[in-house]
């Protein structure tokens, strides 16, 4: 408990450093206006996002959806996505998005993700995929819709948990996996307020997790195999100035079984706010919170901050 309380402390400094430099500034559109997921870049521009995110649980559903208390689990995630613009017409991109994990189980503190080390057992770390992308916005008269799709390949070793102590080793998804994401915003009441709302389709290859070899391949990496990941998301954004904005987000996710005999679903609830600290870089701080779930599906808090250059 005192080191979620930690991260709150963390994350609620930031937001106040972050909106305390907000000032009154002209009409100009920033780039956390303009450049929603779904407004593409223009040839020759660049975008680079280095996000990390901290996910820590100390309850998780039972097989129906009452909530259990377990031991702290607790999962970090840095992801960075580098994307390009290709087209004269600003409708297509390209890039790769890199995904480092460390992951602290069995009852350690949430802080302890940060030591970064990997024994196999409780304490797992490293690069675990790389997917290359590409964005395209399909109707050029409404700008404001466009589509992700990449495919996910895990670059991390094959090894099976090995331990007899009721931890089971996991670093991430062991599958292959085709995402394709949906994008569309709307602002309104003179610039000052932004829906926006996302769908995408996860499917994770790969064998079932009952057919693994324990032996020689970490079963519990493989739990999301044959199966479409769903989820639903809407953010409201309110714009105090054109280059800060405080957000409200929901989302609503499903695990469909296509053959992995495993399915879950959850709902979770955010707020955040960004700030535009210069013509380039902007800043993120964001907090969620799982509040319910099925079939043991965590009920933990995400604390994530974020940078994003455009240039």
């Amino acid at each position: 408990m005192k080191s979620t309380k930690n991260i709150i402390t963390t994350l609620f400094l930031c937001l106040t450093i972050t909106f305390g430099f907000a000032q009154d500034d002209d009409a100009d559109v920033s780039n956390i206006q303009e450049f929603t997921p779904s407004k593409l870049l223009k040839k020759g521009q660049w975008d680079v996002k280095f996000f990390n995110s901290i996910y820590t649980q100390t309850e998780r559903t039972d097989s129906r959806s009452k909530s259990v208390t377990i031991d702290r689990q607790t999962f970090f995630t840095n992801t960075t996505e580098i994307f390009t613009g290709i087209s004269e017409n600003s409708r297509i991109n390209v890039g790769a998005v890199f995904q480092v994990r460390s992951n602290a189980l069995g009852g350690q503190g949430a802080l302890d993700v940060f030591s970064f080390e990997d024994n196999g057992n409780d304490r797992r770390s490293g690069l675990t995929t790389i997917a290359p992308a590409i964005r395209v916005q399909p109707f050029r008269s409404i700008a404001n819709f466009s589509f992700t799709t990449s495919f996910i390949i895990p670059v991390f070793e094959d090894a099976p948990d090995t331990v007899s102590d009721d931890v089971f080793s996991f670093l991430d998804q062991r599958s292959f996996a085709w995402e394709t994401k949906f994008f569309f915003d709307h602002t309104f009441g003179g610039n000052k307020w932004q829906v926006f709302t996302e769908v995408d389709f996860k499917y994770n290859f790969g064998e079932k997790s009952s057919e693994a070899d324990g032996s020689q391949e970490n079963v519990s990496e493989r739990f999301a195999n044959n199966s479409l990941f769903l989820p639903l998301s809407a953010f409201l954004s309110y714009f105090p100035t054109s280059k800060s904005t405080v957000f409200v987000n929901t989302q609503q996710a499903f695990l469909l079984d296509l053959g992995n005999d495993f399915a879950q679903n959850s709902t979770s609830l955010g707020f955040g706010g960004k700030y535009q600290l210069t013509d380039i870089l902007n800043i993120e701080a964001s907090f969620g919170k799982i509040v319910r779930g099925n079939n043991f599906q965590g009920l933990g808090q995400t604390f994530s901050l974020g940078l994003r250059a455009i240039f």
